[in-house]
C-alpha cells in the first residue's frame, strides 16, 4: 500500500516536472501569439515584456498581413513552399538510392564512400559555403530556387540515416525479387520503398524543418525581393528605421503552420524511423 502511494507521488511528481518543461518549450510560441495579436503600439511600448500578457488583444496584424501590405509577404511564403518541397523530394530521392546503396551492395570503394560521407558530416557548413558559392555561380544559379537547394540535395545527415536504416531491411526479399526476374530498380522502388516509409518520413520533416528555417544560404544566393524565403523577407522588415511589427510578428506566427501540418502528416511513423535509424547497422 506504501509502496503504491508512493509509485503514485512519484509519476505525479514526474508528470509535473514533464508539464513545466513543455511549458518552457511552448513559452516562445505562446510569446509569439501573444505579440501577434497584440497592437503595434503597444509592441513599441512593451516590446515582449510581460505588461504585453495582459494587453487588449484584435487580429488588426492579421488583417493587415491578408490585405494588400501583405502581397510580398504571400510572396516569401511561395518561394518558401517552392524550395522546401523541392528540397524533400529531391534529397529524399537521391539520398535514399545512395543511403540505400551503400548499406545493401557490395562494390569497390564502397568503404571509402561511406568514411567521405562521415568526413563531410563532420565539416560545418560555414566552411563549405565558399566553394559551393563559386560552384552557383559558374552553374549561373545565383538567384534561382535550384540555387537555393543545391547543397542539401545529397545531404550527408540523410545518407546516413537511409545507410543505417537500410540494414536492417531483409536481404533476402532482395534475392527472391532476382529469382522472379525484378531489377535492381524495380527492387527498390517497387520493395524496398515500402519498407523504408518510417526513414523518409522522419527525413522528409528533417529536411522540410531545415529547408524552411534556413537563411544564411539563401541570403548569399537569393537577389531579388521577389525570389526570397520567408525567414530573409522578414529579416527585411528588421531596418534602423523602423519595423513593421504587424507583419513581423503576424507573419512568424504564420510560419510556423507548413512545418506543423508536415509534422502531423508523418507523425505516426516518425519516431519509429528515428529508432529504426539510430539502433541498427
Amino acid at each position: 500500500m506504501v509502496h503504491g502511494r508512493q509509485d503514485k507521488l512519484i509519476s505525479a511528481g514526474l508528470l509535473a516536472i514533464l508539464i513545466g518543461f513543455a511549458f518552457l518549450s511552448l513559452f516562445p510560441v505562446l510569446s509569439l501569439l501573444v505579440a501577434s495579436l497584440s497592437p503595434a503600439s503597444d509592441l513599441m511600448r512593451y516590446g515582449l515584456a510581460p505588461e504585453l500578457f495582459f494587453s487588449s488583444f484584435d487580429l488588426e496584424n492579421y488583417r493587415v498581413i491578408f490585405g494588400p501590405e501583405g502581397s510580398r509577404y504571400w510572396t516569401w511564403y511561395l518561394n518558401s513552399i517552392i524550395v522546401s518541397s523541392m528540397l524533400i523530394a529531391l534529397s529524399l530521392f537521391f539520398s535514399s538510392m545512395v543511403g540505400y546503396a551503400l548499406a545493401m551492395y557490395e562494390f569497390p570503394g564502397k568503404r571509402f564512400i561511406f568514411i567521405m560521407v562521415l568526413l563531410v558530416l563532420m565539416i560545418p557548413f560555414e566552411i563549405m559555403m565558399l566553394p559551393l558559392f563559386q560552384l552557383v555561380i559558374t552553374l549561373g544559379l545565383i538567384d534561382t530556387y535550384f540555387g537555393t537547394i543545391l547543397p542539401l540535395i545529397v545531404a550527408p545527415v540523410a545518407v546516413f540515416f537511409f545507410r543505417q536504416y537500410s540494414l536492417g531491411l531483409p536481404k533476402e526479399v532482395m534475392e527472391a525479387a532476382r529469382v522472379d526476374g525484378c531489377t535492381e530498380y524495380g527492387i527498390f522502388f517497387r520493395i524496398m520503398v515500402p519498407l523504408m516509409l518510417p526513414s523518409f518520413a522522419a527525413m522528409a520533416i528533417f529536411q522540410g524543418l531545415i529547408s524552411w528555417n534556413n537563411f544564411l544560404w539563401p541570403l548569399l544566393v537569393l537577389r531579388s525581393n521577389d525570389m526570397l524565403t520567408l525567414p530573409i523577407g522578414l529579416a527585411t522588415l528588421l531596418t534602423p528605421y523602423g519595423t513593421n511589427y504587424q507583419l513581423l510578428f503576424a507573419g512568424a506566427m504564420l510560419s510556423i503552420v507548413p512545418i506543423v501540418i508536415l509534422f502531423l502528416v508523418f507523425q505516426r511513423y516518425f519516431i519509429a524511423g528515428l529508432m529504426s535509424g539510430s539502433v541498427k547497422g
